[in-house]
């Protein structure tokens, strides 16, 4: 941590904060949550106490994930590039973030389109991942003051040039309400899909189950529901799926589990269980946590076809994102499809913009 903060500091210790140094900024992050350190471990634990959801090793994961997928020194330039980012920034626009809590640092993305571009960013954090959040905050701001001037949490996002959000299809009609006058982003209620042939390797079943049950189910790009020829065979699935057997270890976890295994039997309905997870057929692509839906289909094209691709975030099986690979997300993975980046690339030149509310 020492050393990170460190670096951070002989990275601005000058008041020019060109877009090279934004970039230097963003890898030292990376490094700092791809090093396991005893700080960073306290700080895991303690978002473990106030959210039992975050296990420690997950929010290790994540962070690993990000740090290496979205963090690197040649993405983050690769990217830079891609959207012509300005080398010196336009810092009296503000960028109010509305962070969702569902899994361990799922709002990083959007801070880290907003400080590559070098505009200021308002956070407003969930109460579910409130110690994640402030801990990446605190490494940059106590790095130097100056970074007081990008990055600020706040109970309220007023005084902002535009607005992203990401929450639940209720909360999504509530910041529409808010933030229509203003440019914005406003994400729903997503999920994802897999779409399977009935010829997976084993290795491929045992990545599947990773989308799958990942973060115990609770991201967008988790597999909710499973598309799979008439006259599949389950029982290779259900055993790839008995590596998350620890899950029934988890209060919350297990407790859920009870639940949809009792719902299922009460209502006299067919369902296949390896003693961690329910499998029920069912059309609607969003399953409650420990349940996974299917459906059956006679040609794939049929499942593209059906699909509602407002509710999708991601299809996971040949042709489509790789197994095992759907909670792992680069910088042009955005987040209900709509580019973040070419959003804010749009707002120096957008009169909306020019005046905060």
């Amino acid at each position: 941590m020492q050393q990170c903060i460190l670096k951070l500091t002989q990275c601005i210790e000058n008041n020019s904060m060109k877009l090279e140094k934004r970039i230097e900024i963003l890898s030292l992050l990376g490094d700092y949550l791809s090093t396991d350190s005893p700080l960073y471990q306290a700080v895991r634990i303690r978002a473990h106490a106030e959210n039992k959801w975050f296990l420690p090793e997950y929010s290790w994961k994540a962070g690993k994930s990000i740090a290496y997928h979205m963090l690197r020194k040649d993405a983050l330039e690769a990217l830079a590039t891609n959207y012509q980012v300005p080398d010196m920034p336009n810092p009296a626009l503000k960028i109010g973030i509305v962070f969702a809590g569902n899994i361990p640092f799922v709002g990083l993305h959007d801070l880290i389109c907003c400080f590559l571009f070098g505009y200021q960013s308002v956070i407003k954090l969930s109460s579910k991942d409130a110690i994640l959040t402030k801990e990446i905050a605190n490494v940059l701001i106590n790095a130097d003051p100056q970074m007081k001037s990008y990055i600020t949490i706040s109970e309220m996002l007023k005084g902002c040039n535009a607005y992203l959000a990401t929450g639940s299809n209720n909360s999504a009609r509530y910041f529409e309400y808010y933030f229509n006058k203003y440019p914005h982003i406003i994400r729903k209620n997503k999920t994802s899909v897999a779409i399977l042939n009935g010829s997976e390797s084993a290795e491929e079943l045992d990545k599947l189950a990773d989308d799958v049950q990942l973060y115990f189910g609770l991201g967008c790009r988790n597999v909710t529901q499973i598309f799979v020829p008439v006259g599949y065979d389950f029982l290779p699935l259900l055993n790839a799926l008995r590596k998350y057997q620890h899950y029934a270890e988890h209060d919350k976890y297990k407790n859920n589990f009870d639940y949809q295994l009792t719902i299922a039997i009460m209502n006299n309905k067919f369902y296949m269980s390896n003693d961690s997870i329910v499998l029920l057929e069912n059309p609607h692509p969003f399953s409650p946590i420990s349940q996974l839906h299917y459906q059956f289909y006679d040609d794939k094209k049929s499942v593209l076809d059906q699909l509602n691709m407002e509710e999708t975030q991601c299809i996971v099986g040949g042709g489509f994102i790789p197994f095992g690979a759907a909670q792992d997300p680069g910088l042009e993975d955005f987040a209900d499809g709509v580019n973040t980046m070419e959003f804010l690339k749009t707002l120096s030149n957008n009169s909306l913009a020019a005046k905060a509310p």
